[in-house]
């Protein structure tokens, strides 16, 4: 291990529940992955060159990798009480699988892999970088140059290291140039392999937590308190805290902090390629007159849009939407169809919300996320379908919209709902980890195999 500390003290519930130019060649040239005429060396798939349009799918590294001893969710995860299901424990065993399942994502068709690198196993104490873990990552990026899929890397997924969460995670002072410091390392090993990278995954999530699942109510406090208590605990510590459970008063300023020096620290290299934010946008749709869609829009979004401008892209995350109506949000519509993660059906949400950033944020878009936890997969490929036909009036209409990636390639561990949501394009046995394609993974495939664009 690396160890950085000198430097330390001059800067002293679930996800569905709670570039100015395209990406691909400056990155893979300078990876070698193809030649100055856009041919690739023997055994490799040519990476996309600019201008093309992105197929992937998305991931996050402790949700598919397994085995994240080192980060704050792990420890929720195992201490009692917990608000988990249960432990991720192997997860998809992807951290050993990622050849394979890069393999697989350029088989169905797609040309972008977009997934999360994990920060606590990089730097599992404070400034000690594990060289280990980095050349990990340097041969999953590989892998995906191999494969002839553009690599969009996300530098935190919710989680972060143990170690970190007992200082008081984002909500300590000192967290924006702690993660500063982890962007620079990123940038020093990664930077020449990656096509793309963000910053934060849904940036604004413990506002959306906070707004749809009422954890300002004395229960839900109680029961959150208890599991970060028993973290802080298990920690040595007398204070554990958590992104997605977080006091946002005290980390959100910081959090904006860190996503711009994290920025600047990606920009300055090596490597030459887009950094973006990715914000979690589902459509808010007034309802009646004076309703409070406005209102709500504000609240669930705060700094980020402004946060979002001083990048070069920005990531949208769509699933659904939310009816507002004079007094708050409203219930959906008697007789809506429910995915198994408990919300509205509604695929055309994603049109209303590439809209919404374009004119907001005015910044070139990748749908980063967009897709339906259930276990009938023909509602899937129904999604799917509603979705990209919303995305292509929207890209007609003249929004520039550079790609899509689908939640999510494999059926993977989901925060507290554990493996009970099935997201993916692709089941996975749980005891064997054998991965077998639904028809909602040829058919999207499929689609990315024959368009340019949408």
């Amino acid at each position: 291990m690396h160890n950085d500390d000198h430097n330390e003290g001059q800067h002293a519930v679930t996800r569905r529940h709670v570039v100015s130019g395209s990406l691909g060649l400056t990155a893979a040239l300078a990876a070698g992955a193809v030649g100055a005429t856009g041919t690739a060396p023997a055994g490799k798939r040519p990476v996309p060159v600019a201008g093309t349009f992105l197929w992937g799918t998305a991931s996050s590294a402790h949700q598919i990798e397994g085995n994240n001893v080192n980060s704050d969710f792990w420890l929720a995860e195992t201490v009692k009480p917990t608000l988990f299901r249960e432990p991720s424990g192997d997860a998809c065993d992807s951290y050993h699988r990622y050849e394979e399942d890069a393999a697989l994502a350029a088989g169905l068709g797609f040309n972008a892999h977009r997934f999360g690198i994990e920060w606590a196993r990089i730097e599992p104490e404070p400034g000690r970088f594990s060289e280990a873990e980095l050349d990990h990552y340097v041969r999953v990026l590989e892998s995906c140059h191999k494969h002839g899929l553009a690599p969009m890397v996300t530098l935190s997924h919710w989680t972060v290291p143990r170690w970190f969460a007992a200082r008081g995670g984002f909500e300590n002072a000192e967290s924006p140039a702690q993660f500063e410091r982890f962007a620079k390392k990123v940038a020093e090993r990664l930077g020449p392999l990656m096509s793309a990278a963000t910053t934060f995954n849904e940036c604004n999530i413990g506002r959306l937590a906070q707004f749809l699942f009422h954890l300002d109510t004395p229960e839900a406090k109680a029961g959150v308190k208890a599991m970060l208590d028993a973290c802080a605990k298990a920690s040595g510590s007398d204070r554990f805290a958590n992104v997605l459970l977080g006091d946002l008063a005290k980390s959100e300023a910081n959090m904006v902090e860190a996503h711009r020096r994290a920025v600047a620290a990606l920009k300055a290299g090596p490597g030459d390629f887009p950094v973006g934010l990715t914000i979690s946008m589902q459509a808010i749709e007034g309802v009646g007159d004076s309703n409070k869609a406005s209102a709500v829009a504000d609240l669930l979004y705060g700094p980020w849009l402004d946060a979002a401008k001083v990048c070069d892209f920005v990531g949208v995350q769509t699933y659904t939407r939310i009816r507002v109506g004079t007094e708050g949000p409203l219930p959906p519509p008697d007789g809506a169809e429910k995915t198994g993660a408990g919300y509205e059906f509604y695929p055309q949400a994603v049109g209303n919300t590439v809209r919404f950033a374009a004119e907001r944020i005015g910044k070139p878009i990748y749908v980063t996320e967009n897709g339906i936890a259930t276990d009938d997969d023909t509602r899937r490929v129904a999604y799917i379908d509603g979705a990209l036909n919303a995305l292509q009036k929207a890209k007609a209409d003249g929004i520039d919209i550079r790609g899509y990636f689908h939640w999510s390639l494999l059926d993977n561990f989901e925060w507290t709902a554990g493996y009970s949501q099935k997201f993916g394009l692709v089941a996975v046995d749980r005891k064997t980890f054998v991965r077998t394609p639904k028809p909602s993974a040829r058919h999207l495939g499929g689609i990315a195999k024959q368009r340019r664009s949408l």
